[in-house]
């Protein structure tokens, strides 16, 4: 059911996929192959949102397992979320923060959505210190 795709990058930003290929109030993966190596990307496509898609590091750090794209998205104390299929710890599509245990965090991408494909900016500055034995995340 779900689309897995490497994509190479491109300079400063990398185009991931086409607003086309994301399920609109779900996740998909993205393969990333990045400066430290290939890392899974999940995206989440919320049309009623804005922005409306969101990316987050696939790795669960708790159910240490690339399964985040396949939770289930929804919105706890006005926070967008992603509920994790494994332990259902609730992460933010916007700071990669677990609701139920706030020093646990997953890295958070900036995208934008140009000309109907969906451009990696990069790894936010606020949530990348601190990632949980992910086999694709950098130190």
């Amino acid at each position: 059911m779900g689309t897995t795709t490497t994509f190479r990058e491109v300079s400063a930003s990398t185009v991931l996929c086409t607003i086309d290929d994301l399920i609109e109030n779900a996740g998909v993966c993205a393969l990333f192959d990045g400066p430290n190596g290939e890392e899974q990307i999940a995206l989440y496509y919320l049309p009623a949102q804005s922005p409306s898609v969101y990316a987050l590091n696939n790795w669960d750090p708790l159910g240490k397992a690339n399964v985040l794209s396949r939770g289930i998205l929804g919105s706890l104390n006005n926070t967008l979320v992603v509920a994790s299929p494994l332990y259902k710890q609730h992460f933010s599509l916007v700071s990669g923060e677990c609701l139920e245990d706030s020093t646990v965090k997953v890295k958070t991408y900036d995208v934008d959505v140009i000309d109907n494909k969906i451009v990696l900016q990069g790894q936010k500055e606020a949530t990348a210190s601190l990632s949980l034995d992910s086999p694709n995340s950098a130190a």
